[in-house]
């Protein structure tokens, strides 16, 4: 292991910032990721078709931002169980988001930027993606030097099980003790999605675990009246995929059928992005007034002004005052998802700006993500990356990184992609970066 002996700060922000702009040795072991992925020939798969899925380094976070990010997630799912909460919010979502139910909602997804004044909420998703991978990712890390050596987790969260726990207890909110059987996951051709190896990953994951599992396009699906089923079998669970939120396009007819009906267990579901997930929410919880209205506490109030950046609805009527202060926002449709149709102010042409006045836009203050340098075929590149935080019911599962470089997360950068998130203590003087 080469050091280059830069001291470390004790502030752990000041300790990251500093691990990420000089620790730039290779951590991923791919014969352990071979082996984690299983011997079939996912992993060459995946190496020979999405070449930038999982970057070959790691990413430090300061313990106190990962704790803020924590914090934020377990004060907003407090707030989206208050009623008025979601009697506003619901109010603008399609009709079957008012169809209720007690699952919470699976593989709640937020993501951050982290800047000098600390994480801010970027967005949050409902069918967050990656979770599986990323798990497998981060047990196939190696210490390329002292410093990340002692950053290493002793006892390494077993977050697969997490995960099998999340479903069982969504299944449980919604039928009690019955047993849960066979799961479904959904998502539309899944073999022609860009994460579709992850599929294969749960379907195993949840066969281990003694539950029945299929990989599933939403045609393959009947309704009987009852019962949602799949090749004449009875499907208890749905794991949902789909980028269909509403579940109104009429190729999801069977499964729109089974949500409505409650044939099926659905998780994440429609009233789940609607409570989380639609952009407009961030424009109320910029409403300091009215979450204190709410009896929204004090404290979560505070969190949410210092984390949440400024955000409103895009009008007609501010156009003017909007195109002219356009570097300072990043415009996003309410139900959009992926970076699809989103812009820096910054990047935008007055044509496309004409489309977002027409649109159901937000525009979001814009907050510059951090940095991570890294060496690419022996050169230093600089990639900019977002953290995001798997969480169930308030509780995060699991935090990870994207790195990136152009406008917004693509997966299409070499030495960028999935990578996993190395907490960074207080007090880490002494440590070494290397």
């Amino acid at each position: 292991m080469n050091e280059l002996m830069t001291p470390l700060p004790d502030d752990c922000q000041s300790a990251a910032e500093v691990l990420n702009r000089d620790c730039t040795c290779v951590t991923l072991d791919h014969a352990a990721l071979e082996a984690a992925l299983g011997a079939d020939g996912l992993y060459r798969e995946i190496f020979a078709t999405r070449p930038h899925l999982f970057s070959d380094s790691i990413v430090f976070v300061g313990r106190r931002h990962l704790a803020h990010m924590a914090e934020l997630v377990a004060a907003f799912d407090a707030i989206v169980a208050l009623p008025g909460w979601q009697e506003r919010v619901l109010g603008w979502a399609p009709a079957s988001a008012r169809h209720a139910t007690a699952a919470a909602g699976a593989f709640l997804g937020y993501d951050f930027h982290v800047g000098d004044e600390g994480p801010k909420l970027i967005e949050i998703n409902t069918n967050a993606g990656g979770g599986l991978l990323n798990a497998r990712l981060a047990a196939a890390q190696r210490a390329c030097c002292d410093a990340v050596a002692a950053l290493m987790p002793p006892s390494p969260v077993d977050v697969e099980g997490l995960f099998v726990a999340m479903f069982r207890d969504e299944w449980r909110r919604v039928r009690g003790d019955l047993p849960l059987a066979r799961i479904a996951i959904v998502d539309e051709t899944p073999g022609e999605q860009y994460l579709a190896p992850e599929f294969e990953l749960f379907r195993r994951l949840f066969e281990r675990a003694g539950i029945a599992a299929v990989v599933a396009d939403p045609s393959e699906f009947t309704w009987d009246g009852a019962r949602l089923l799949h090749a004449g079998q009875p499907v208890d669970l749905v794991y949902n995929r789909l980028t269909d939120f509403a579940l109104d396009d009429p190729a999801n007819a069977a499964l729109r059928a089974a949500w409505d009906h409650d044939g099926a267990v659905i998780t994440p579901h429609p009233r789940a992005h609607a409570l989380y997930a639609d952009k407009r929410n961030l424009v109320a919880l910029c409403d300091s007034g009215w979450l204190a209205d709410l009896g929204v506490p004090a404290e979560a109030r505070r969190l949410i002004a210092d984390m949440v950046p400024m955000t409103r609805t895009v009008r007609a009527e501010d156009a003017e005052e909007l195109w002219a202060g356009r570097k300072r926002w990043f415009f996003k449709p309410a139900a959009g998802y992926g970076s699809k149709a989103a812009y820096r102010g910054d990047k935008l042409t007055k044509r496309v700006f004409e489309e977002i006045l027409q649109g159901d836009y937000i525009a979001q203050a814009l907050v510059p993500p951090s940095e991570r340098r890294l060496n690419v075929a022996g050169e230093p590149q600089q990639f900019k990356l977002d953290l995001r935080n798997y969480a169930y019911a308030g509780q995060v599962q699991l935090v990870v990184a994207r790195l990136y470089q152009g406008q917004t997360t693509n997966f299409r950068t070499p030495g960028g992609g999935f990578a996993p998130v190395f907490e960074v203590p207080e007090a880490a003087a002494g440590k070494m970066a290397s």
